[in-house]
């Protein structure tokens, strides 16, 4: 039976609902939108709701940030599981480029993530070792079967992981930042398939590296 009108929504469902509207207000690419106000609005809801549930602005935007890594965790998952029957190496190759691919469909919500694209807000340390836990030992993962396979050399994953996750953060990211500027012609990423082979590339050329 449908819920009557004037029944209160559950509290997940009011958070989510609050979540899934800071997430549409960084669609347009432009952080500087997601505002208590203009959440309240795309949730139907009110600005005190906000201040409620989530203690106010500060609040709303770590838990969209952490929404964020949330996304990338399932699309990176979902990235390995595509590419099981490969190497690890391989692997590691399809998750630099589903990462690729989140960044530039989602820039507002990477900027939110990784840059400052809020000036005023910094995600405590507990929180980014959260999100980050969230994601980089996905790669790290990855690495360490590599190295079992004497794929990667060493034991230790996590070093060859943040060298291999900067490549991949350093080419998308200036990508991103070409790509909201005008074209620059003769450039050596001048279109989305040279952003991808660049990537690879890239990867590729690192993972030999530490072989």
């Amino acid at each position: 039976m449908a819920r009557a009108v004037a029944d209160p929504l559950p509290e997940v469902d009011i958070r989510e609902r609050i979540v899934a509207a800071g997430l549409m207000a960084l669609s347009d690419d432009n952080a500087a939108d997601l505002t208590v106000r203009r959440v309240a609005k795309l949730a139907g809801s009110s600005t005190m709701c906000i201040y409620t549930k989530f203690g106010g602005r500060t609040g709303m935007v770590e838990a969209v940030y952490h929404r964020g890594f949330e996304l990338l965790r399932d699309v990176l998952t979902a990235a390995t599981g595509r590419a099981a029957a490969l190497e690890p190496t391989e692997r590691v190759v399809a998750m630099a480029t589903a990462y690729r691919r989140f960044a530039l469909e989602r820039p507002a919500l990477y900027g939110l993530m990784f840059e400052r694209a809020l000036p005023d807000f910094d995600p405590s340390p507990a929180l980014r070792a959260e999100a980050l836990g969230m994601t980089l030992t996905l790669l790290t993962d990855q690495v360490a079967l590599a190295q079992k396979r004497g794929l990667v050399a060493g034991d230790d994953p996590v070093r060859p992981s943040y060298l291999l996750w900067t490549t991949m953060h350093g080419l998308t990211s200036s990508e991103l930042t070409h790509a909201q500027r005008g074209p620059l012609g003769g450039w050596v990423v001048d279109s989305p398939e040279g952003g991808e082979r660049v990537l690879v590339e890239g990867v590729r050329a690192l993972l030999a590296g530490l072989g």
